[in-house]
């Protein structure tokens, strides 16, 4: 025997690699600050990996000006943000998953704390989620709001008071490992809004719980009807919205079918109607169809006192209309100003982002 053969084996413990998924469509004014934040994430080692979405501007080649060994750009024809997010992680070698919208912002240390608590945790299955505040353009001024989504909970008890409190969480908070990316499969491309609460979801079925790392963060960029989350007057959005519902039922129904939780059911079908009436009574039909199913009732939604008026002399659809329209104009009034004062104070990313 050699000498060689005598010692004892050695494990190697390897740090465990991070890879950071961006799909982009026609995000020239955002891309680079989404990369930055990116690039300066203190967690190493990670891999970024953009996918250019067929933009019409200069999205991809602001991408490009980033590329080196550790971030990679590529582009495809207009498939949708799921498709994007699929062909992205076809191409990721990481242990870990961070997710990240091309408009929306990392803390330095977010996935650093968050890897810290998956080592703590020690289980792969461990769906991992953290802060994240909304903002226009002036990050520092960004709104942390604490919901009952802000602990740590079981599978069930997440989805329960995500569905009968109408909550949810922002798709960068998520840290998931590659074996829970892996079992949930991949983003239902047939969905062209809310694709990522319904991904989540599946998620979340396949974990054995999430654990919420305050101290790490997000910042969210609102955006308005420019959002892929807009549904407005889309009937195709609003279509893949009623898919997402139902599928949402049913992953909750399949963890546990009890009062409370048909009761949450028939709540988040209520909040939503707001979505599909008075213009797709068919989608509001099959809903009330599916609550009384599940022991509830559903009620036309009402409009806002601001609105109402306008449905007493003109009717329900020129209300709606004006339902939709008249906050997008009020929001653009004031994303124009934030813009403006953000330029006025001359920030940059490396002032107090994730202080």
């Amino acid at each position: 025997m050699s000498g060689n053969s005598l010692c004892p084996f050695e494990t190697i413990m390897r740090t465990p690699l991070v890879s950071i998924l961006i799909p982009a469509f026609n995000a020239q004014e955002w891309i680079g600050d989404t990369l930055r934040s990116a690039i300066a994430q203190t967690w190493e080692p990670k891999e970024i990996i953009v996918v250019d979405d067929g933009s019409a501007d200069q999205t991809l080649k602001i991408a490009r000006r980033f590329e080196s060994e550790s971030v990679r750009v590529i582009t495809q024809e207009n498939q949708g943000a799921a498709a994007a997010r699929n062909k992205a992680f076809s191409l990721s070698q990481g242990d870990y998953i961070q997710w990240l919208d091309a408009d929306d912002l990392l803390a330095p240390d977010k996935i650093e704390k968050q890897m810290e608590a998956a080592d703590q945790c020690g289980s792969k299955r461990t769906l991992l989620s953290s802060a994240w505040g909304r903002f226009m353009h002036r990050y520092d001024r960004a709104k942390f709001v604490p919901t009952a989504l802000w602990c740590d909970l079981s599978t069930t008890e997440w989805l329960l008071r995500k569905m009968e409190q109408n909550l949810y969480m922002q798709t960068a908070t998520w840290l998931v490992s590659r074996e829970l990316t892996e079992a949930a499969g991949p983003w239902d491309t047939r969905l062209l809004s809310d694709d990522d609460q319904e991904y989540f979801c599946r998620v979340l079925l396949a974990s054995d719980g999430v654990r919420f790392v305050p101290e790490a963060r997000v910042y969210y960029r609102a955006s308005g009807s420019g959002s892929l989350s807009y549904i407005g007057l889309s009937d195709k959005k609003r279509e893949a919205h009623w898919c997402s519902l139902q599928l949402h039922v049913g992953y909750l129904r399949s963890l546990e079918d009890s009062e409370r939780v048909r009761a949450a059911c028939v709540r988040f079908l209520q909040n939503r109607m707001v979505v599909f009436y008075p213009e797709r009574l068919d989608i509001f039909r099959q809903a009330e169809e599916m609550s009384r199913n599940l022991g509830g009732q559903l009620e036309v939604p009402r409009l806002s006192w601001k609105y109402s008026w306008i449905k007493a002399l003109f009717g329900w659809r020129l209300a709606r209309r004006a339902q939709w329209s008249l906050p997008s104009l009020r929001w653009s009034l004031v994303r124009l100003w934030d813009k403006a004062l953000f330029r006025i104070g001359g920030r940059s990313l490396t002032g107090n982002l994730g202080t």
